[in-house]
C-alpha cells in the first residue's frame, strides 16, 4: 500500500508538472500573438446614415472622415483615435452588398438580422511590424471592388457564423497617429481620450467559439464574455478615471475611461 502510494504521488507529481508544462507554453503563446498583432478598428453595424454618430459627437468625440465603399454597398461615419479607429456602417447599395463578389462576407445578412440574433460586429486585427505575411486565424482572400488587384483583406472562414463577429485582417492597417499627412484624420476629443486599451464583446453564444474566434481572443486583442443582448465594451487609456457611459439601446456600445 505505501509503495502504491509512493508511486501514485510521484503520478500525479509528473502530471502536474506536465500540465504546468502546457500552461507555460500557452502563456509565452499567448505574449507572442499579443506581439504581432494590434487591434485596427471595430465596426457596428447601423440604420441606414448612422445617426448614432450624432450623440457620440454630442459626447465629445470628434468625428473624421466618412466614404462610401464602392462596389460594396456599404458607406461609414468614423472616430479615429491614436491607436485605432471606431466605425459605423450600413448598407448603402442593397444590390452590391448581395452581389456575387461581396455575400461571402454576409455583410447583407448580418446588417438585416441584427435585431434578430446576429451579431452587429465587425472586428479587424492588422500584423505588427515583422508579422506582415501572418493572418491570427484561417482565412480567405476578400478582394472588394474599391482596393487595388492586387490587394485583399483576409476575412476569417467563420464568415458565415452570423452569431460571431466578422472577422477580418488588413495587412495595410496601420495606427491613424503614423497615417501619411494627406490621409491624417482628428485625434484630439474634447473628452480627452487618446488610445483604445480594452475590447470586450458581450454575447449570447460567447460559451462556444469558433476556432476563429478563439484564435482572435488568443492575441489579446479582444475579450469575450457572456450575456443577454450583444454589445461591445470599449475602454480608453487604461480606464484609470474610473467612469464609463452606456450609449444603449441607440448604439450597442458602452465606453469606459
Amino acid at each position: 500500500m505505501v509503495q502504491y502510494a509512493v508511486q501514485h504521488q510521484r503520478g500525479d507529481r509528473k502530471k502536474s508538472n506536465h500540465r504546468g508544462l502546457k500552461l507555460i507554453e500557452r502563456s509565452l503563446n499567448s505574449i507572442n500573438n499579443a506581439m504581432r498583432f494590434e487591434f485596427d478598428h471595430l465596426f457596428i453595424l447601423t440604420d441606414i446614415g448612422a445617426s448614432e454618430a450624432n450623440r457620440l459627437s454630442s459626447f465629445g468625440l470628434v468625428e473624421g472622415g466618412s466614404r462610401i465603399h464602392r462596389g460594396q454597398g456599404t458607406a461609414n461615419r468614423c472616430f479615429f483615435f491614436h491607436n485605432a479607429m471606431l466605425e459605423l456602417l450600413w448598407i448603402h447599395d442593397p444590390e452590391e452588398a448581395k452581389s456575387e463578389r461581396i455575400h461571402l462576407t454576409r455583410l447583407w445578412e448580418r446588417s438585416t438580422n441584427r435585431n434578430n440574433a446576429a451579431c452587429p460586429f465587425g472586428i479587424c486585427l492588422r500584423p505588427a511590424k515583422g508579422s506582415e505575411d501572418t493572418v491570427a486565424f484561417s482565412s480567405w482572400a476578400y478582394r472588394p471592388p474599391y482596393l487595388p488587384e492586387t490587394m485583399s483583406i483576409a476575412v476569417g472562414t467563420n464568415s458565415d457564423v452570423l452569431t460571431e463577429p466578422m472577422l477580418f485582417q488588413i495587412p495595410f492597417g496601420k495606427r491613424p497617429d503614423q497615417y501619411s499627412a494627406d490621409k491624417s484624420q482628428p485625434l484630439d476629443h474634447s473628452v480627452g481620450f487618446r488610445e483604445i486599451t480594452r475590447v470586450e464583446l458581450v454575447s449570447p453564444a460567447a460559451n462556444n467559439p469558433s476556432p476563429e474566434l478563439q484564435a482572435v481572443l488568443e492575441t489579446n486583442q479582444l475579450k469575450l464574455r457572456i450575456g443577454t443582448e450583444y454589445f461591445v465594451e470599449l475602454g480608453f487609456d487604461g480606464e484609470v478615471q474610473g467612469q464609463q457611459v452606456d450609449f444603449r439601446p441607440g448604439l450597442p456600445l458602452i465606453i469606459s475611461w
